[in-house]
């Protein structure tokens, strides 16, 4: 830690984008069934938003169908809104307390939107790099106001602060590059 900058913390806070992006990415499917497709999605349950797996178990009884059953039963309604407005593309079919949520075949445009999907979560990712990057410099740029690092150990802590941002960056660039040739391929 250069005075005024913990950079295992900067590390962590970069890792944590990293590992929040591939959360991300594991949501989107690429035309088999998983549990972890609906992880994203919060319902709104007793005034306040809930996981969905903390209102219902989630299973893959089949490739091409989720089954959701929600364990109380006057969280059904929510919980159908909640996928539905998720904008994944599902259209759950209401069984009592169970949704079961049939896949549809992943066409070219359907395709083409996941791949914006995976794009936007990637940039978001990138902005959260950034930012872990700004504070890093700020504290910084405080420490050397306060006279408690010189201008020559500013200049090397934020080379290494912008370093650990770009190698941020580029891991998240391979991770998009990988999830998007993985949605493209037929």
């Amino acid at each position: 830690m250069a005075d005024g900058v913990d950079f295992k913390d900067i590390q962590r806070r970069m890792d944590g984008a990293i590992s929040s992006f591939k959360h991300d990415l594991a949501s989107l499917r690429t035309g088999r069934a998983s549990a972890n497709l609906l992880d994203p999605i919060v319902v709104q349950a007793y005034g306040a938003p809930t996981p969905i797996n903390q209102v219902a178990s989630v299973s893959v009884p089949e490739p091409r169908m989720i089954s959701v059953s929600v364990w109380d039963r006057s969280l059904v309604g929510a919980v159908d809104r909640a996928i539905r407005e998720a904008n994944l593309g599902f259209n759950p079919i209401m069984d009592g307390t169970t949704l079961r949520i049939p896949l549809p075949e992943l066409n070219e445009q359907r395709r083409k939107e996941l791949v914006k999907i995976a794009h936007q979560y990637g940039e978001a990712a990138r902005v959260a790099a950034r930012h872990v990057r700004r504070d890093g410099i700020d504290s910084l740029k405080k420490a050397e106001k306060d006279s408690a690092i010189s201008q020559d150990e500013m200049r090397v802590s934020s080379d290494r602060v912008q370093k650990m941002t770009d190698d941020t960056i580029s891991t998240i660039d391979s991770l998009l590059t990988e999830k998007e040739a993985e949605i493209m391929q037929v």
